[in-house]
């Protein structure tokens, strides 16, 4: 699709990764059969594939069972490995010459798919060419009942260039750039070290306020931050792979490797000092409050503080090792 084809229809693949998420996969299957395409929509049609990474929830069987129900549906499995190489494997078996990816907890508006066909349409018309990405708005919320019902809130206000939470992109730009690397294996930043390529190809950002997801989590509880810490830690590692994939400047910033986070999260937490038991009082009683958004930036203090000593930890064993 060069400069030539400004102005043409597009089929949209959507391209979902799924592990355990059973219930609230329901609801995001749910909210993408019921999209809404006026009768002149450049989009043509869409399928959604749903790559299954190895659950034991249940999830394959229900699917199966339920088939009837989700006509755009096509499902693909494959063994635990991550969700780069589901979303690698979703982009092999995409009929669409357009990949939208989102989570399998992302719940989406009925106007979603046609807000992005026109952003996309407008995006082709400015540029004169599809050298560029659309990306939605994500809104956090912890109500399963009702995901749609949240607000916008400053928290959920994303600077990044390229993440997979909601964004649609020309199919052959993702097989230019090489796809997602699977050598991330931990958790994060699979997708925007794919950003970093894209940006190389000087593919342009072109955002979608319209086309908007609502990215469920359970309400946070004390009981969730083991776990929360492992992904800081987690993610701290996996930046040092990014960065030695990217040694530059705005990697170091995006994986939080300079002296001005390590100042910053070092204040923030006195140096330690306040960590998750001596904060866990005050968290609960934000729980308590019936304020668990809030209670999670609060204990972001300290997660920060965990990544940014993974990060500084997996550099040092890098840089040992070679």
């Amino acid at each position: 699709m060069g400069t030539s084809d400004v102005g043409k229809t597009v089929f949209f693949s959507v391209v979902i990764p799924t592990y355990n998420r059973l219930p609230i996969l329901e609801k995001c299957l749910r909210a993408l059969e019921a999209q809404d395409l006026s009768a002149s929509s450049v989009v043509t049609g869409y399928e959604v594939v749903v790559v299954d990474d190895g659950s034991t929830d249940g999830t394959l069987d229900w699917l199966t069972t339920h088939q009837e129900e989700f006509p755009h549906v096509r499902l693909f499995e494959q063994d635990h490995a991550g969700p780069a190489a589901a979303r690698n494997l979703g982009v092999e078996k995409a009929v669409g010459d357009t990949i939208i990816f989102i989570d399998s907890d992302l719940v989406v508006l009925n106007n979603f798919l046609q807000a992005h066909g026109n952003a996309l349409k407008q995006g082709q018309e400015k540029l004169g060419s599809d050298r560029f990405f659309t990306y939605g708005a994500v809104i956090n919320t912890c109500n399963f009942d009702n995901p749609t019902a949240e607000p916008y809130k400053i928290t959920d206000f994303s600077a990044a260039f390229f993440a997979t939470g909601n964004v649609a992109i020309p199919k052959h730009w993702l097989k230019t750039a090489g796809l997602f690397d699977t050598g991330f294996q931990l958790y994060g930043w699979e997708d925007l070290e794919l950003g970093v390529r894209l940006k190389n190809l000087d593919l342009k950002l072109i955002k979608c306020p319209e086309a908007v997801g609502y990215h469920w989590h359970p309400p946070f509880n004390l009981e969730q931050i083991p776990k929360l810490i492992d992904q800081e830690i987690q993610r701290g590692r996996m930046g040092v792979l990014f960065y030695q994939k990217h040694p530059t400047w705005e990697v170091k910033m995006m994986i939080q490797m300079t002296w001005l986070h390590r100042l910053l999260w070092g204040i923030l937490s006195l140096n330690g000092a306040l960590n998750e038991k001596t904060m866990a009082p005050f968290l609960q009683w934000l729980i308590n409050l019936g304020k668990p958004q809030l209670a999670l930036e609060v204990a972001r203090i300290f997660l920060n503080w965990y990544n940014v000593k993974g990060v500084y930890e997996a550099y040092g064993e890098m840089l040992k090792a070679s």
